[in-house]
């Protein structure tokens, strides 16, 4: 966790210092005041420990990213950074860079040991207080740089858990809880699709919200850096969704920005609608069941803010807040004797014989141009062993990771990276063939586009049969049409072919419905969920968790809240004594058209 001293300059000298914090210096990458084309990446900070500054430039080094830094002494310092070789093997790692202090280089190249650590570079001399620092990258294959070290003393950090997590809040002098706390009726963590639609639902009931987003944009996967098109139909929800929503246009594609200039400016026009851009929650604190606060901080300058509210919504598709929380929740595919959940018409079973931790995978898309000239392209034998002979000049749906040994949370950063090579890879081979002379990449993202993780429990969890039976329940606000869609990976026992693509099975069916007892946590009392993390099985979310699906459930949510607002009752309550009003509100918003 990081301090909010670090927005600016690290001026130790305006703080009571002791003799030992007047020896040393942490510089957390993330604060740099320059990132010139270096990238915040905050997805992992749940496993890694913080933020990060990463060189994603398909292959061209990027700008340098550059801060100062006022140091307590002149001297000569020990110089360490925190960074990885995220594809270690017997070639040069693709992530190295270097350390420039006071506009000279420093001779170690890092990025060159695998996993997160603190390398060493040996002694710097400053003739002065002031400190000039810049990351130089070599590749343009995504090197990264968590933190950089200066100390009087030749002592390692911690390299990693608790230990590391405990030293950088004595070094940063982390205060025990957030220095601002803020109050509103609605507190969403997530700015997705279902986030957003929960936010404008609600603030249109006369809600002061908080919308919690840990990205410059809003929209999740439907944004400008993923590029993820809006599938599914509207529901009883067309009037909100339409201003938050895409057209379809091909994944990847740069029409995305015009949705998201849209999307960003139809949230931000409600003026009790706080959106808290670049902020990532870090923990939510229950007693009883009930949630109290969440804490969330800020993933550049390091600034943390303390959330109080009667009402949260956990819209962050990896289910983080009910998690903290204590909420029930599941995770990888059920027992077929679980739910139930077979279907054999053309002999396919879609539930296994015992539960697992499969899940459906992450993506990356990528687009490539044409050029007017013939474009090169470095070698990239790091990324051919995951790519194998497979080529292709842009990427889809189909290509996703997913391994039973492998967490989509957890394992979330090496899932990345397993992308990464993967389309390096293939397109490196495409590039080898003729007539693929001009081509040249034009775009990739860096976040992953996830479709399933932590699927948080509620009062009736979603399954494939409330599908197949076509179940009206007394709550239903969620309908669907759309395929039962469940992806799976389809080479995983073929090492002489790749991992990363995925294939389907499809379920074709009329109406189904979701009903609000599948929004709301079973056992955290004050909790709300729209999203992915919805309350359902594997299979269940099948159909459910394309963006105008999960949208339609951020609007109920939504609904819900302000019902819950006018009575001063918990969630569970609209269903048991205000289900008639509440379904009144929500029949309210169907659009009829001529």
């Amino acid at each position: 966790m990081k301090n909010l001293c670090r927005s600016f300059f690290y001026l130790f000298f305006l703080l009571p210092c002791t003799t030992f914090a007047q020896k040393d210096a942490l510089i957390e990458a993330e604060s740099f005041i320059d990132k010139g084309y270096w990238v915040t990446d905050p997805q992992f900070v749940q496993q890694m420990g913080s933020s990060y500054l990463m060189a994603h430039g398909m292959g061209i080094p990027v700008k340098n990213a550059s801060t100062k830094v006022a140091m307590p002494a002149k001297g000569k310092y020990h110089l360490w950074a925190r960074t990885k070789n995220w594809a270690p093997g017997n070639w040069d790692a693709p992530g190295q860079f270097q350390i420039a202090v006071n506009g000279q280089k420093v001779n170690h190249v890092f990025g060159k040991i695998p996993n997160w650590t603190w390398e060493y570079a040996g002694e710097v001399q400053l003739r002065s207080k002031e400190l000039n620092l810049e990351l130089i990258d070599l590749t343009g294959f995504n090197a990264r740089c968590d933190a950089i070290y200066l100390s009087k003393i030749k002592e390692a950090p911690p390299q990693g858990g608790t230990e590391l997590v405990e030293w950088r809040k004595k070094k940063l002098r982390e205060p025990l809880a957030p220095e601002t706390t803020k109050t509103y009726d609605l507190v969403i963590c997530g700015g997705g699709i279902s986030g957003c639609a929960a936010a404008i639902a609600a603030a249109e009931k006369g809600l002061k919200v908080a919308l919690i987003h840990d990205r410059p944009v809003l929209g999740g996967n439907a944004s400008s850096e993923i590029r993820v098109h809006t599938l599914g139909i509207y529901g009883k929800f067309e009037r909100i969704l339409r201003m938050i929503d895409t057209e379809h246009y091909p994944n990847g594609s740069p029409e995305a920005q015009k949705d998201q200039e849209k999307r960003d400016r139809n949230v931000q026009k409600y003026t009790n609608i706080d959106i808290h851009y670049n902020w990532r929650a870090y923990n939510a604190v229950a007693d009883s069941g009930v949630i109290q606060y969440v804490d969330a901080q800020h993933t550049s300058n390091g600034k943390r803010i303390r959330f109080k509210a009667p009402l949260f919504t956990d819209a962050t598709g990896d289910g983080w807040i009910g998690y903290w929380a204590g909420a029930e929740y599941s995770y990888g595919r059920e027992s077929v004797h679980k739910y139930g959940e077979a279907w054999n018409k053309w002999g396919e079973l879609w539930s296994p014989e015992e539960a697992d931790n499969f899940v459906m995978g992450s993506s990356i898309l990528w687009r490539t141009e044409v050029a007017e000239q013939a474009q090169t392209f470095q070698a990239v034998p790091w990324a051919v062993t995951v790519a194998k002979e497979h080529k292709a000049t842009a990427g889809e749906w189909y290509w996703e990771f997913s391994r039973n040994d492998l967490h989509q949370i957890d394992d979330g950063e090496e899932i990345r990276d397993h992308l990464l090579r993967a389309i390096y890879g293939s397109f490196s081979n495409a590039k080898q063939q003729p007539g693929n002379e001009k081509y040249r990449l034009q775009w990739v993202s860096y976040l992953l586009g996830k479709r399933e993780s932590r699927r948080l429990i509620g009062d009736h969890v979603f399954t494939f049969n409330d599908v197949v039976n076509h179940t009206q329940f007394p709550d239903s606000v969620v309908v669907e049409t759309r395929d039962i869609d469940v992806h799976f990976q389809r080479n995983l026992q073929d090492e002489e072919n790749p991992d990363f693509l995925s294939e389907a099975l499809f379920y074709k069916t009329k109406n189904y419905y979701i009903p609000y007892r599948s929004l709301y946590s079973r056992n955290v009392s004050n909790l709300f969920m729209a999203g992915r993390c919805f309350s359902c099985s594997h299979i269940g979310l099948g159909g459910p968790r394309v963006m105008r699906t999960t949208g339609q459930m951020g609007a109920a949510v939504g609904f819900a809240a302000a019902i819950c607002h006018k009575y001063k009752v918990q969630p569970r309550a609209v269903y048991e004594k205000h289900l008639q009003e509440y379904m009144g509100t929500i029949t309210a918003q169907q659009v009829i058209k001529p």
